[in-house]
């Protein structure tokens, strides 16, 4: 880490707390996706992984369009991301049960163990982020973090 940047708030003086906030997230998302896409076994990218874990945390089949709208991408790109997952056998595209013609994106079983390698992969990072961090009341963060994120959700 660069002196510089340790020292630096996350706003200037004078702009609200919520804002330096963000921008704390902002900047902690992107270093820990470096982190993360760097340590990604098999070739799997953060983008790939991503769609894995949104779709095996919420428990669904979603169509590429609802994929890329939740994700906050292009339906070209996620079109892409997909077909890549498809490639690799972790996903496969099942026909909608209401409408034949609409396709929905399926983990399968090699795509849960390919997202549950990435985490594994990552675990030796996140002992350093629990030692680095002593007496941090991650639960309680994950809590808040949680209620933030449903928030802005809502307004999107």
């Amino acid at each position: 880490m660069r002196e510089y940047e340790e020292k630096a708030e996350a706003g200037l003086p004078g702009d609200p707390v919520l804002f330096k906030v963000l921008t704390e997230i902002s900047i902690i998302s992107n270093l820990a996706d470096r982190e993360f896409e760097r340590l990604m076994p098999g070739g799997l990218t953060l983008a790939q992984f991503g769609v894995l874990n949104h779709l095996l945390r919420l428990g669904v089949q979603q169509t590429i369009g609802e994929i890329a709208s939740a994700m906050t991408v292009a339906q070209p790109t996620m079109s892409s991301t997909v077909k890549k997952l498809v490639d690799k056998h972790y996903v496969e595209l099942v026909p909608d049960t209401d409408d034949r013609r609409v396709k929905r994106v399926k983990v399968i079983r090699a795509g849960r163990t390919a997202r549950d390698r990435a985490v594994k992969a990552v675990a030796p990072g996140l002992a350093m982020l629990k030692e680095g961090t002593p007496g941090a009341d991650w639960n309680a963060l994950l809590g808040e973090l949680t209620r933030l994120r449903i928030v802005i959700d809502s307004k999107v």
